[in-house]
């Protein structure tokens, strides 16, 4: 059944425009009607919002709202393709906006440039035929799952880590909500960032297309949307999969007994800097972890080299990431590995000296400190990681 209503007469120029969906069998004339008077909420601008937007855009959806609190970096431009060299440091839905304007200038595109709230949120996906997900983080997507499962509005979700994807389409009342599948959230620190782990960008357009299919799909009335089934891609192998999912009678949200005044999302917000939430930990909430600055650890290496200073400087990254930048003198082992032997390896490298810690932006080096000195080291972070060597001891240096 299709989602959209039938618009008005297409113009003679709108009838060329769309010529290759008017004469294509499932949408036709009355489909692209549909099209144009259709509304899609898309949250997110990055890896997966991108092609997701361009391609809307392109087919003519007639109302395109775009959240996304976020600026151009950049470290985006390698999958984020709705944004250019020149719109770094700038919001992202205003670069969105301009990018859909240029390529389809009848579409009605809003920018919501703040961070999705429970008191936002309903109003946004109430005024929508359609949401789609591309969000790169936990809190984000439970919100917006639990807002369309409670408004039966469908929700096209998609998900990119490395080279493997998924994607499906969540409906309460027609099959599975995101939370019938996905009950709750990972523990903290269990799924790395992109910003961590490293995404190939051609896979988010390879899935973000599908999502736009999906929305099409949905909005026209045709083909078989992805209810009830999770699709899987791995570009290494260049492999696609399917996987049946079924809706969960008791799931909290979209059940019988659900509750229809429960909280939206879950309740832990992820930190500042910590990207996607996933290298959130309770040790690195703790106010007596000791730390120092960068400028003060660049100070002490300095002392080091001249031999007045004696510690180990820690690097917990993964090995990709210190293939990017680096502490210049630090040794590596990754936070798995600390985790997995509580600290023991390094208390006996340390041998009674200091250990300080660093990772990309503090919140994984403060778990491993809480290892460490559980373990007897005497371990210290360092607050902001090699983000913050960069920005404030060497600005040559690459970043991520």
């Amino acid at each position: 059944m299709p989602l959209a209503p039938v618009g008005e007469e297409l113009s003679p120029p709108e009838r060329t425009r769309f010529a290759r969906h008017v004469i294509l069998p499932g949408i036709g004339d009355t489909g692209q009607r549909r099209l144009r008077a259709a509304g899609v909420l898309v949250v997110g601008a990055g890896g997966l919002g991108s092609p997701v937007l361009l391609y809307l855009a392109a087919a003519g959806v007639g109302r395109i709202t775009v959240v996304d609190d976020d600026v151009v970096e950049s470290t985006n431009l390698q999958r984020q393709v709705v944004h250019g060299v020149a719109d770094v440091g700038r919001l992202k839905v205003e670069s969105a906006v301009a990018a859909l304007q240029a390529l389809a200038p009848d579409v009605t595109v809003t920018p919501v440039g703040e961070r999705l709230s429970a008191h936002n949120i309903l109003d946004l996906v109430a005024d929508h035929d359609v949401v789609v997900d591309g969000a790169d983080n936990f809190p984000t997507r439970y919100l917006v799952g639990d807002a369309c499962a409670r408004l039966g509005v469908p929700h096209v979700w998609g998900s990119v880590y490395q080279h493997d994807a998924q994607t499906s389409v969540w409906w309460a009342g027609e099959g599975p909500c995101y939370r019938c599948v996905f009950p709750n959230p990972p523990p903290p620190g269990a799924v790395p960032s992109c910003s961590t782990g490293g995404v190939l960008g051609a896979s988010c357009g390879a899935v973000g297309s599908v999502m736009a299919e999906e929305v099409v799909k949905l909005l026209v009335g045709v083909g078989e949307p992805l209810v009830g089934r999770l699709l899987l891609h791995d570009a290494w192998r260049q492999e696609w999969s399917t996987l049946a999912v079924a809706a969960d009678p008791d799931c909290v949200v979209c059940g019988a007994a659900a509750d229809p005044h429960r909280p939206l999302g879950i309740e832990k917000e992820p930190r500042p800097g910590s990207g996607d939430g996933s290298e959130i930990s309770s040790v690195a909430t703790e106010p007596a972890l000791p730390s120092l600055s960068v400028t003060a650890l660049a100070q002490r290496l300095r002392d080091r080299d001249a031999g007045a200073d004696a510690f180990i400087l820690l690097d917990v990254r993964e090995p990709g990431e210190r293939e990017v930048v680096t502490i210049p003198g630090a040794v590596p082992l990754p936070l798995g590995q600390v985790r997995s032997d509580r600290g023991e390896a390094v208390a006996k490298l340390a041998d009674g000296i200091p250990t300080l810690v660093y990772c990309k932006s503090g919140a994984r080096s403060a778990e491993a400190v809480g290892l460490l000195r559980a373990r007897g080291v005497d371990a210290v972070d360092v607050t902001g990681g090699v983000l913050a060597w960069v920005r404030e001891v060497d600005p040559t240096l690459s970043t991520y």
